[in-house]
């Protein structure tokens, strides 16, 4: 299992909109479980309103899928309400990985 391309999504909650937030990460798991080129994926929490999806595929493919995915229509859907600011996506590449 390869994976040569990842996503970093940093989100910031409004105020008072944490356990929200949380919420919706910890629903998001459910969502990926069913796209097969998605894997790892993480959702973390960087700081007190501050968090972040971190997720890793095998290719552009994988990607391009998981971003028109569940997630990522849940994500625009809920963003005006949870979010602060527009989710920051940064598309990663992958120079050397350990996933065992």
């Amino acid at each position: 299992m390869a994976v040569t391309v990842g996503l970093l999504v940093t989100l910031e909650a409004q105020p008072g909109k944490e356990a929200d937030v949380e919420e919706f990460l910890n629903t998001g798991r459910s969502l990926v479980e069913d796209e097969p080129d998605t894997y790892p994926w993480f959702a973390v929490k960087l700081g007190p309103t501050t968090y972040a999806i971190v997720d890793f595929f095998p290719d552009d493919a994988g990607r391009t899928a998981h971003l028109q995915g569940k997630v990522g229509q849940a994500l625009g859907a809920q963003a005006d309400e949870l979010f602060s600011k527009p989710p920051d996506i940064a598309q990663l590449d992958v120079l050397a990985a350990k996933l065992k």
